[in-house]
């Protein structure tokens, strides 16, 4: 299925400052809240049902230079609000 990229940003920042961002983003999440990205003048509001599909990726990426580690969270659903029905422990 083809994708449609709404919004993407890309920015160095401590672990502190990105800890600070995932945390607002799940206290939005937890209130049932809207949640809504916004760099410079590009912004997107989204509203995720009550379920989601949560993902987490690790990859190890080589190619040109030395090899990049990185960690990816998505949350995905349809835009009905039906996802699928599975559960994930984070350790």
């Amino acid at each position: 299925m083809p994708e449609e990229v709404l919004f993407v940003t890309e920015s160095r920042q401590s672990r502190s400052d990105v800890a600070e961002y995932l945390r607002a983003v799940a206290d939005r999440l937890e209130a049932g809240d809207s949640v809504s990205l916004t760099s410079g003048e590009n912004s997107i509001t989204l509203d995720p049902p009550e379920t989601v599909e949560f993902e987490v990726k690790a990859e190890r990426e080589t190619g040109d230079g030395a090899p990049e580690l990185s960690v990816e969270f998505e949350l995905e659903w349809n835009e009905n609000g039906e996802t699928a029905d599975e559960s994930l422990d984070i350790s």
